[in-house]
């Protein structure tokens, strides 16, 4: 598939690469490295600009710089999300391989992966990074990868004779720029002149937001037009190749986090001087690139036109240089926790087609994630829909969802119409299906492990390591995971011989498809409740469930309670796992909610500080649970 590349040596610090890299870079010595500038946007899908077709766009910079350079036409961010995406931009490896994908974690990398910052650096770059971090792992410190990582790093403070790697983050249109309403007076964007996608309700917040956003995307390029005008001010144009991209798509409801096109599809522009038009994508500048990318292949791209050897353990292909590939048949893209909510999700996206899988199908699109709806249109959104004043397009994602999805990108580009049952898309589906395996396969998923279970399987490793030992019993579990989506009732026995492993995420997937099954599951109540009390927090949740679902309340409720109280054998993953089915099935018996409420307090009653919280649990799905139960706790005795 797409990894055939040589290996190399480990990089230790910045000592040791391997001699093939030192063999390829020293071949570099008689020609001129390029410099290379990376201006990177947050939030911004490539809808949003006027050189991808969008005439109410206000994106002259970036419009021009893609007149000057290569437009790609179907480039993707693999995550949805900044964190994630970023772990996989620095490493080349994909976020959920690394064991990196839940928003806001920090579990370890494995040693054997590495940072193209590192490579750069043994080239002889100097490397900055001006100056988000936010890379998802514990592992990557920003002092050891970069030679200056901070709000005043620059390529002006380079050594003299040494070609520069400069990263420039512009936060303008990032999602929290919306968070607060500009007057609509203010406002340069019309708000009634917005189109909006036919899956969200008009409000009048809703066209604001998506108004204000516009400005902020117009703030952005202006930005982006300084920087370039800061890189011919010093001279440095003939001598820089140029990358602008987008670090994810968003940022209104349903599009940052969300595996469809308005959350995946990035902007993506290179702008090659003359001097390297060996390294030109296609024959002139101005033209349009059709390839797939994905952010796997930018570290991989790096290094090929920086004249160093691919390291086999990066997962994507290089685009440009001397180790460019034959163009790939698909991307891949992956979601998991985002902040506080769990939503297990894969896609595959060719040129045409997107195929989703959902292994949370019990789980609404749009839970209530905390962040996402500080945005007044996702208030107006939800507020709409509990009010009964949206169609079944606007309705569908607060209620489940299917297992899978297959969208027509072309023809029904807000992807709203899903072929996944329609007859005539059968043996499309099954091409989409089985490459959404064979990746899954070759990138060893972490995503088939529950994040509750991390812990035990990695111990001191990292989970990218855990999935590639003989202890992963990685085949079976991608056949369990496949058995539980398939809600049949003629796998019943085989849910129950999940449900009754020695491996905790083997049960986890018996767990699942007894879920899904439904009523289905009834000859195996007894199964379920004895799962109810699994030392897993993610096994006995989804047995919990299953149980509640069936009408056995008092025995999920008492797995429920076990979970929110025993804090010496299930910890804040397990407790956030748990309060997610707790707030989907809306419990709200006495036990809960006192249970919840000690959570908040120490003993004393005093509410606990944020510190003191996220020793616990993820406190915004609690604060949210409370808001909805009418309990306030802003002191202690308000109950």
């Amino acid at each position: 598939m797409k990894f055939n590349k040589c290996e190399i040596g480990p990089v230790i610090g910045l000592t040791v690469i391997g001699s093939l890299a030192f063999q390829a870079a020293s071949a570099q010595e008689n020609k001129e490295l390029p410099n290379i500038l990376w201006i990177t946007s947050e939030d911004n899908s490539a809808s949003f600009t006027g050189c991808y077709g969008n005439s109410f766009a206000t994106t002259p910079n970036i419009d021009r710089l893609a007149a000057q350079g290569f437009l790609y036409t179907h480039a993707y961010c693999p995550s949805a999300v900044s964190a994630p995406a970023r772990n996989c931009i620095l490493t080349g490896v994909y976020a959920p391989s690394n064991g990196n994908e839940n928003m806001r974690s920090y579990y370890r990398l494995s040693k054997n992966v590495h940072t193209y910052p590192e490579y750069l650096r043994q080239a002889g770059y100097y490397c900055t990074n001006n100056s988000k971090t936010d890379y998802n792992s514990v592992s990557l410190n920003p002092e050891e990868i970069w030679d200056e990582s901070s709000p005043r790093a620059h390529y002006r403070n380079r050594p003299d004779g040494k070609p520069f790697f400069a990263v420039f983050n512009i936060t303008i249109s990032h999602e929290s720029s919306i968070h607060k309403s500009i007057p609509t007076e203010n406002l340069r964007h019309d708000p009634l002149k917005v189109i909006l996608p036919p899956y969200h309700p008009d409000t009048p917040e809703m066209r604001h937001d998506w108004a204000q956003y516009y400005d902020k995307v117009e703030e952005m390029d202006v930005r982006v037009g300084e920087l370039l005008k800061e890189l011919e001010e010093n001279g440095l144009a003939e001598n820089t190749i140029v990358m602008y991209y987008g670090d994810n798509g968003g940022i209104l409801a349903r599009s940052k986090r969300y595996m469809y096109d308005t959350g995946t599809r990035i902007p993506f522009v290179v702008r090659i001087p003359e001097k390297y038009r060996e390294l030109y994508p296609a024959e002139n500048p101005g033209d349009k690139v059709d390839r797939l990318i994905d952010f796997a292949d930018f570290a991989p791209t790096l290094l090929s036109i920086s004249g160093i050897q691919v390291p086999g353990y990066m997962q994507g292909e290089a685009f440009l240089g001397s180790q460019k590939t034959a163009d790939p048949q698909y991307v891949y893209m992956s979601r998991q926790r985002m902040d506080e909510r769990y939503d297990l999700m894969r896609s595959v996206k060719d040129k045409k087609y997107r195929y989703i899988r959902n292994y949370m199908p019990f789980r609404i699109s749009l839970q209530h994630n905390n962040y996402l709806f500080l945005a007044p249109s996702a208030q107006s959104w939800e507020k709409a829909f509990r009010e009964g004043r949206t169609n079944e397009v606007q309705s569908r994602y607060f209620l489940p969802k299917p297992v899978e999805e297959l969208y027509d990108t072309e023809n029904d580009p807000w992807e709203i119409n899903n072929l996944a049952d329609d007859p005539a898309y059968r043996k499309l589906l099954l091409r989409m299906r089985k490459a959404e395996d064979d990746w899954m396969n070759e990138i060893r998923d972490v995503g088939l492990i529950p994040e509750t279970e991390y812990d035990q399987f990695m111990g001191n490793g990292s989970m990218y390591d855990y999935m590639r030992s003989p202890d992963c019993p990685f085949s079976y579990l991608m056949k369990a995971s496949g058995t539980a989506l398939s809600g049949s009732a003629g796998n019943l026995k085989k849910y129950v011989r999940y449900l009754n492993s020695d491996n905790s995420a083997v049960r986890y997937w018996g767990a699942t498809g007894l879920l899904i099954l439904k009523e289905g599951a009834l000859p195996a109540i007894n199964e379920l409740i004895i799962a109810s009390n699994d030392r897993s927090g993610a096994v006995a949740t989804l047995a919990a469930e299953a149980l509640y679902q069936l009408g056995a309340k008092d025995a999920a409720n008492k797995s429920y309670l076990m979970i929110l109280q025993d804090t010496a054998n299930y910890d804040m993953t397990d407790r956030t796992f748990a309060l997610n089915s707790i707030d989907a099935l809306d419990i709200q018996t006495p036990e809960i909610r006192s249970a919840a409420i000690k959570l908040y307090r120490d003993q004393t009653g005093r509410a606990r500080t944020p510190q003191e919280l996220s020793e616990f649990y993820d406190v915004r799905i609690l604060e949210y649970m409370f808001s909805r139960w009418g309990v306030v706790i802003s002191s202690p005795g308000n109950d």
